[in-house]
């Protein structure tokens, strides 16, 4: 490797560039290449370098080595702030350019890299750049109270109106809005927060108490909005609020608002389509009997190739598109065997048993297998003396089975506006929501454990999580190219914690030439770091 010194004159001015070069071999010729720009160095430094590049000369003197003095992660926390920034959500966040605007934008990045508590964000500053790119002495370690939790509070004074300017960048006038509830549970005592209590857990958490979250997102999934409940509220209770969010907060009209069969009950249609909205969902098992047995639709209408539209006969705009899954079928059947077999044979060793039991012990036993099982409704069973009875009602299985694997969608959707196949497309993207709570509540963002025990704090890391997985699903869109190109099972590579790891590898050093320091080398990105950096269009 040599200096080389590179000048240009235009006009009357003459530009001088100094670059780090290297000679190689390609097919028999020796060809150049540069390593670094080291222009911007001071003449002392660059002297140093040239005179240590030099074969023969400064060797062997205890101080003229290249040394690495301290090394910082870089490539993901630059990266990730560039994105922000291309995308203004630091103007979202706040319009001047502030302290705590840049705090924020640590806390966000530092949610997407690192997850973990505040603190520890804070403890880590001296293995990353993070806290220095956002206008912190690379020296000094951030106060927690002062630049995290503070800058908390101003966040959440800021989130209707980051949310609205959202909600104005991502809904249009009859654009579909998908909304979601989840809930998240907590650890600890929590006797202060009215927002933490007990209630149905929709992730099997059972004996703790939890928060239930409500998510906006538009049609490719992008999160626009997010709301805090307290832990007992119900997926149907928050529709409302919700639809006036979009109609009066937000001013967007002629809504496409979809949601699951849990939350958009009947009762809840009519007040979204009372907004002047239409809806997307689906229909529960009891209103598909009920259909049948009006004789608005027939078993033999459920189609596993298309959907087949079916036109309620008192509400002519509103339409059934009846749909069948051969691999949910086939699934819901051997479920179903399963718990039955499991439940017969419980049964029968009751039946079998010699043990003395009064009748009211007995029906106890009966009762506890039934409620595990949980397939009470296709035994009929009765005591006679002192003995258990029992039998399997096979037809009702048999009426069972014939609606394995088939599901409604209901819409008011006209027909030019959405075909049969688009309508049921739309509300399988319901899907995105789900993948979004993932993202929020498993590796990628960590949402809990939550340190926080006040409700305002609470929200302000629901709201913070929310803005880092912005980021990140701007991100993952941005490196779709990547991942399409990704193999497969043992060949597949790319996954978001991964992608993390290969930036976080670029590192920022201070080294040491000599007497000479040479702060702030970057490491140079190689060709695969390269193509994802091009692919979020950042530079270094």
């Amino acid at each position: 490797m040599y200096v080389e010194e590179i000048k240009l004159r235009r006009g009357s001015k003459q530009y001088c560039t100094t670059l780090v070069r290297e000679s190689y071999r390609h097919a028999g010729k020796v060809l150049h290449r540069t390593v670094c720009n080291i222009s911007k160095l001071p003449s002392s430094v660059i002297g140093q370098i040239r005179a240590g590049l030099r074969k023969g000369e400064a060797a062997g003197t205890p101080d003229s080595g290249l040394m690495i003095e301290c090394q910082r992660e870089y490539g993901a926390s630059y990266a990730l702030l560039e994105l922000a920034r291309q995308l203004e959500l630091d103007r979202l966040i706040y319009s001047r350019k502030e302290p705590w605007r840049e705090d924020a934008l640590a806390l966000i990045v530092g949610r997407a890299v690192y997850q973990g508590s505040k603190l520890a964000l804070t403890h880590v500053h001296a293995d990353t750049a993070l806290w220095e790119l956002c206008g912190h002495p690379a020296d000094e370690r951030p106060d927690v109270d002062r630049h995290a939790y503070r800058v908390m509070d101003r966040l959440m004074d800021r989130q209707e109106a980051i949310q609205k300017a959202l909600a104005k960048r991502h809904f249009k006038d009859g654009c579909l809005v998908y909304y979601d509830l989840t809930s998240s549970y907590f650890e600890g005592e929590y006797e202060d927060s009215e927002l933490v209590t007990f209630g149905y857990n929709r992730d099997g958490k059972k004996g703790h108490e939890q928060i239930a979250i409500g998510l906006l997102t538009d049609a490719q999934g992008c999160p626009v909005a997010v709301e805090v409940f307290r832990g007992n509220t119900s997926d149907q209770s928050t529709v409302l609020t919700q639809a006036q969010r979009l109609s009066e907060q937000y001013g967007v009209k002629d809504v496409v608002f979809a949601g699951d069969r849990g939350m958009l009950t009947p009762k809840r249609i009519a007040e979204v389509s009372a907004l002047g909205f239409k809806t997307l969902t689906a229909l529960t098992h009891p209103q598909i009997r009920d259909l049948l047995e009006r004789k608005v639709i027939q078993l033999e209408l459920f189609d596993e190739r298309e959907p087949v539209a079916v036109h309620d006969p008192e509400q002519k705009t509103l339409r059934y598109l009846l749909c069948k899954n051969p691999k949910t079928a086939a699934d819901e059947r051997q479920t179903r065997q399963e718990l039955i077999a499991q439940t017969q044979r419980a049964l029968e060793k009751l039946a079998a048993s010699r043990k003395k039991r009064t009748e009211a012990e007995l029906a106890a036993r009966v009762g506890a297998v039934l409620a595990k099982w949980r397939v009470a409704k296709f035994f009929s069973w009765r005591i006679d003396n002192a003995r258990l009875v029992f039998e399997l009602n096979q037809n009702l299985v048999q009426a069972e089975e014939a609606l394995d694997g088939c599901y409604i969608i209901r819409t008011d959707v006209s027909d030019p506006v959405w075909s049969a196949r688009h309508a049921v497309d739309r509300y399988r993207g319901l899907a995105q929501v789900e993948r979004a709570f993932r993202n929020l509540k498993t590796v990628a963002l960590e949402l809990r454990p939550v340190y926080h025990h006040t409700d305002e704090r609470i929200r302000a890391h629901v709201f913070i999580c929310m803005l880092a997985y912005y980021l990140q699903w701007h991100a993952l869109q941005r490196l779709q190219p990547l991942f399409d190109a990704d193999g497969d099972g043992k060949n597949r590579r790319w996954t978001w914690p991964i992608l993390l790891e290969r930036l976080k590898s670029i590192r920022t050093q201070t080294c040491r030439l000599g007497r000479t320091l040479l702060p702030n080398v970057i490491t140079r990105p190689d060709p695969e770091q390269q193509r994802i950096l091009d692919l979020l269009k950042v530079k270094l």
